[in-house]
């Protein structure tokens, strides 16, 4: 089997997060609860951004975060998503490349604009967000490239798209495309909403098309239907090769076969812990894909999500190689 030009190739939706600092008052304006998520049409999120003062524009969604922060490691990176023919689809696409990410994907001609998730900052460090999903949750099995697929070492699947049936057609078409290369594929959970919604399907998913699971407790409890984390992990054992499992500030569980690992949790202040798990999803498969034992590959994880947990948004503001010891 030839050697994989990349280390990774992640599929998820390809959302532009859109931060900007407001006052009590515009949240205010604008009807919104602060601290709170909420799914808002194109009409709204078409409003809102023309309302926000100046802000900082990058590319998002859980996948392509973990895609970053891995090239950000040193690994060799693709990624596939659904944007649109617009502004931010630009955006997202010139902002990932620009991480040292390939994104190949056609835009989407004529549908949905990209999708956005506005960010409102308060002077209290408090964030509220706005998201709209727009073009991302159109990806399907036509955007699924097998060639592109076969030439990575491990597809990496986020949870969070799942919803739409045809995106669950996409996952098994690119799961079946990097088996028959001999390639692994990896799954997020990314949400224990995620999983209690289409719980199912997730078990179908996991026991038979999945080499690399990761979940953080409350999601790896949720798809076996128990409240004890060591009964889930062995479900986990049993269901899939190598499962690494993330419980916050007690660190990662590792399981493979008759292997367990424990990793320790690097400590950090807490600021914001949006993008922990994608972070350490990221570090642990730079890791994996260059040949590291377990234990170093959830160290890594553990440096990744340490480095994103200290400051407001998902990708690391120092230098990453350099905290890791690359």
């Amino acid at each position: 089997m030839r050697a994989p030009t990349y280390d990774i190739l992640g599929i998820g939706n390809a959302i532009v997060d859109v931060v900007a600092p407001v006052d009590e008052a515009f949240l205010s304006r604008h009807a919104m609860h602060k601290g709170a998520m909420a799914l808002i049409d194109a009409g709204t999120a078409d409003r809102l951004y023309a309302a926000m003062p100046p802000a900082s524009e990058t590319s998002g969604g859980s996948a392509a975060n973990t895609c970053a922060v891995a090239a950000m490691l040193g690994a060799r990176v693709a990624y596939i998503g659904k944007v649109a023919d617009d502004q931010l689809g630009q955006v997202f696409r010139h902002d990932i490349a620009a991480v040292g990410v390939h994104f190949p994907s056609l835009a989407l001609q004529g549908g949905a604009p990209t999708a956005r998730c506005l960010i409102m900052v308060t002077p209290d460090g408090q964030r509220t967000m706005n998201t709209y999903l727009g073009a991302c949750v159109t990806l399907g099995t036509a955007d699924i490239d097998a060639e592109l697929v076969g030439d990575a070492a491990v597809t990496y699947l986020e949870g969070y798209l799942f919803d739409p049936p045809e995106a669950q057609a996409a996952f098994r078409a690119a799961a079946d495309a990097a088996h028959q290369a001999g390639r692994k594929v990896a799954l997020s959970l990314s949400d224990s909403f995620c999983v209690h919604r289409h719980r199912a399907a997730f078990r179908d998913l996991v026991d038979g098309h999945i080499d690399i699971l990761f979940a953080n407790e409350a999601e790896i409890t949720a798809l076996y239907e128990t409240n004890s984390f060591a009964e889930a992990a062995a479900w986990a054992r049993r269901d899939v090769g190598l499962a690494a499992l993330t419980r916050s500030e007690a660190g990662s569980l590792i399981v493979a076969g008759g292997e367990t690992v424990e990793v320790a949790a690097v400590a950090a202040p807490v600021i914001d812990t949006t993008g922990a798990g994608d972070a350490y999803a990221a570090g642990f498969l730079a890791g994996l894909t260059a040949g590291k034992p377990f234990v170093e590959c959830g160290r890594l994880g553990s440096v990744a999500a340490a480095a994103v947990i200290g400051h407001y948004g998902a990708r690391p503001q120092a230098d990453l190689r350099r905290l890791a010891g690359l």
